[in-house]
C-alpha cells in the first residue's frame, strides 16, 4: 500500500504533531510505504527529516496560485499512491482533481475542530462542505467535530489523537528547568497554545491576575507561537509582569509541562487537543474550556475540571482549589496518566488508521 500525505505546513501545531507521530508508527508496518507533500518550507518538526522518506515541497507563488493543482497532479501521477490523505481544509481542495482523474482514494482529515460558526464565511467550513462529496473517507479527531461539520455518517470515522510516551523519556529535571527560566515561586501554572483567535488567552491571563490579587507565589507560563508578542504582553498589568513567563514557540514542551503544577487550556473551539494529551500523559491536573472535543478527553472532576468558555472567575476558582489541595492534584494527575495509557496511546491511533486504510483499499 502506498500513501501520499498532503499538508499545508509543518509548523508547530496539533495536526502537524499528529502526522509526524502517525508516520513514525507507520514505518514499522510491513508493505506500507508513504511520502509527504508540504506546501510551506518552514518545518518545525525536524523529526520528519529522520524518517527516510521523500518530502515534496509544493510552494505557491501567491495564495491563489492555481498551478498548485497541476503540481500536485504531477506528484500523484509519478508516485501512484493508493491513498491521498490530506490534513487540512486547503489541501482537501487541492487533492480533489488529482484523485478523481487518477482514481486515487481520498482520505479527508481536515476536521480538527468543532466550530460554532457554520456558514460560508468560515473558509474551513466551506471547504469541508465542498470536499465531502469527493472524499472516500472523512476522519475527524473528535466525535464533536464530525457532528459540528455534519460530516456524512456513512463515510466518517473518529480517530482520537494518540500520545507517544517515548517523548517523555528525555524530560529534564525540574530543577534545571526552573533555573533556566529563573522561576523562584512555589507553584507554576501554564498553558500551551498558540496566541491566536481560537485560543482564549484573555481568559487565562485575566484569571491568573485575579488569583495574583490573593497570592504571589505562582509563576504563569504561556507557551506557543506568538505568546511572546506585544499583543500578549498588553494583557498583563505592569504590577504582575514578574509573575509571567511568555515563552513563545518552544521545542522543549514536555520539560516545561513537567514543571507545572496545574495545566490550563482556555479555548473557543477545539477538536482533540494535543496539549491536553501532553498534560495528562505527564500526570498533571487539567483545567480546560468544555467546548468541542475536550470532554472526550478530560473526565470532569476526575482528571481535572471543565469550565465554561470565557469564564475567568471559574478558572481562578479551580486553580485556587487545586493549589490548596496537593492530594487532589496528585490524584487527578494519576487518573489523567492512566486515561491516556488506556484510551489515547499512539499504538491505538496508528492501528485505527491502518485498519481504515486497509478497508478503503480492500487490503484488510
Amino acid at each position: 500500500m502506498k500513501i501520499l500525505f498532503f499538508i499545508e505546513a509543518m509548523r508547530s501545531g496539533g495536526k502537524e504533531r499528529r502526522l509526524v507521530e502517525l508516520m513514525k508508527g507507520l514505518k514499522a508496518i510491513p508493505d506500507l510505504r508513504f511520502e509527504v507533500v508540504v506546501m510551506d518550507n518552514d518545518v518545525h518538526y525536524k523529526d520528519i527529516f529522520k524518517l527516510g522518506i521523500n518530502i515534496h515541497f509544493l510552494l505557491r507563488t501567491t495564495k491563489k496560485d492555481i498551478s498548485a493543482f497541476y503540481k500536485f497532479y504531477k506528484i500523484c501521477k509519478e508516485y501512484k499512491p493508493d491513498i491521498v490523505h490530506c490534513w487540512d481544509s486547503m489541501t482537501s481542495i487541492y487533492s480533489i482533481p488529482a484523485c478523481k482523474l487518477l482514481k486515487i482514494k481520498l482520505v479527508n482529515g481536515a476536521i480538527v475542530d468543532a466550530p460554532s460558526e457554520r456558514h460560508i464565511f468560515n473558509k474551513h467550513w466551506l471547504r469541508a462542505k465542498i470536499a465531502f462529496p469527493f472524499s472516500n473517507l472523512i476522519v475527524g479527531n473528535s466525535n464533536t467535530g464530525l457532528a459540528a461539520y455534519n460530516a456524512p455518517k456513512k463515510k466518517s470515522v473518529c480517530i482520537h489523537n494518540g500520545f507517544n510516551f517515548e517523548r517523555i523519556k528525555t524530560v529534564r529535571e525540574n530543577k534545571i528547568t526552573r533555573e533556566n527560566l529563573k522561576v523562584s515561586t512555589s507553584f507554576v501554572v501554564g498553558m500551551v497554545a498558540s496566541f491566536s483567535e481560537t485560543k482564549d488567552y484573555k481568559t487565562y491571563f485575566a484569571a491568573a491576575q485575579k488569583l495574583l490579587e490573593k497570592r504571589n507565589d505562582i509563576t504563569f507560563l504561556a507557551i506557543g507561537s506568538d505568546t511572546d508578542s506585544n499583543d500578549a504582553r498588553k494583557m498583563i498589568q505592569d504590577k504582575y509582569v514578574a509573575n509571567f513567563k511568555l515563552l513563545g514557540k518552544r521545542s522543549d514542551i514536555e520539560s516545561l509541562i513537567d514543571l507545572m503544577d496545574i495545566c490550563i487550556l482556555a479555548t473557543f473551539t477545539e477538536g482533540i487537543s494535543n496539549a491536553i494529551l501532553e498534560y495528562m500523559a505527564l500526570g498533571k491536573p487539567v483545567i480546560a474550556s468544555s467546548g468541542g472535543g475536550t470532554p472526550e478527553i478530560v473526565d470532569d472532576n476526575v482528571t481535572g475540571f471543565l469550565i465554561e468558555t470565557s469564564s475567568p472567575g471559574q478558572l481562578c476558582d479551580k486553580m485556587e482549589l487545586l493549589l490548596k489541595d496537593k492530594k487532589l492534584r496528585i490524584e487527578m494527575g494519576k487518573a489523567g496518566n492512566n486515561r491516556i495509557h488506556n484510551h489515547f496511546s499512539i499504538d491505538k491511533m496508528v492501528g485505527e488508521y491502518v485498519v481504515n486504510y486497509e478497508s478503503l483499499t480492500g487490503q484488510s
